[in-house]
């Protein structure tokens, strides 16, 4: 009688430190397909690493030595908590190894912010607050109408997708930028980076949600400042370094009526280990700023383990997976 093939479980090492609920969202989904462990449990690391097949980690930058990266022969997978990848050392990883963002998990709290952002920015919220504060009444200070405006989302991928949603009840004409330069969504101009001066010029309101790559480090610089209407509203969420920081520092001296909203910074704690910046922005009144937090609402980071976990389970079932980061663009 012909043996019948034994179904061995995949090995799961957790690199990061999940809390209670994440841990039981962890085990919940995935134990009956495979062994989970967590590196900070495990007394040999380098074991621990050997025999994984899926790493789950957070910022594997903060999570493992350079060395141990030689350990991750056998490794098939390496998802994400996070949603980026810029900040990831694929020059250590294996060629074989896929690794897979967590696209989507921050989607939709990142466009909230995004939009507040831009209305507030566009009402003068900040600086007619700091007028009340210091006794001064200014009744006749206008804002900057919104609806029907021309926005431009540049990187129509989760994020943008969803700023998009939250912008139908204005009526708006939106001019959209991603990979394929298409969409099935219902916009006034689609295009991809090839088409970025032509919809900087026509939008009132830009709102960078774009990965970091090679490609895009510092895509928006004077050139491309200079194109924008004066009184233009520029919002980040994505990352600091799409956009020249002397450059942007120069152009919001330069043009008064120009504003930025900064959730997104050139030097951060999470990939360079502290906050630093070379100007000072936040202290123009054209400006303000968040700590990179537009993703963070109550429950955000169980709905991104949710998300992360589903990804784990997809692959663990032979089905295609979301996020898989192209390592030539990073390289």
């Amino acid at each position: 009688m012909k043996k019948g093939r034994v179904n061995l479980k995949q090995n799961i090492l957790v690199s990061f430190n999940p809390n209670s609920k994440q841990r039981e969202i962890i085990e919940n989904e995935l134990s009956e397909k495979a062994n989970i462990y967590y590196l900070e449990s495990d007394t040999n690391r380098t074991e621990a690493i050997e025999k994984a097949d899926i790493i789950f980690s957070w910022n594997p930058i903060r999570e493992f030595d350079d060395e141990e990266y030689k350990y991750f022969e056998n490794v098939k997978l390496m998802q994400l908590l996070s949603a980026g990848g810029d900040h990831l050392p694929f020059e250590f990883f294996p060629n074989s190894l896929i690794v897979a963002g967590n696209v989507g998990a921050y989607a939709q709290a990142m466009a909230e912010h995004a939009l507040a952002m831009a209305l507030s920015l566009s009402k003068n919220l900040f600086v007619n607050h700091q007028k009340i504060k210091e006794g001064v009444f200014d009744q006749s200070s206008q804002g900057k109408l919104v609806h029907g405006a021309n926005f431009a989302i540049i990187g129509f991928g989760g994020i943008g997708k969803e700023i998009y949603k939250l912008l139908q009840p204005f009526e708006p004409k939106i001019y959209a930028i991603n990979t394929s330069g298409k969409t099935d969504l219902n916009v006034f101009f689609a295009g991809t980076v090839e088409d970025l001066n032509y919809v900087l010029s026509n939008a009132d309101f830009i709102f960078i949600t774009i990965p970091l790559t090679q490609k895009t480090k510092g895509m928006i610089g004077k050139t491309e400042l200079n194109n924008m209407k004066d009184d233009a509203i520029l919002v980040n969420v994505a990352r600091g370094e799409i956009i020249d920081q002397k450059d942007l520092y120069d152009h919001l001296l330069s043009h008064p009526k120009f504003k930025a909203g900064i959730d997104a910074w050139w030097i951060e704690p999470f990939r360079h280990g502290e906050f630093k910046v070379d100007y000072p922005f936040v202290e123009l009144p054209n400006v303000i700023g968040s700590p990179h937090n537009s993703g963070m609402v109550p429950g955000s980071m169980l709905k991104a383990t949710e998300f992360a976990v589903k990804n784990i389970l997809e692959f663990l079932n032979g089905n295609k997976i979301k996020g898989v980061f192209n390592r030539a663009e990073y390289l």
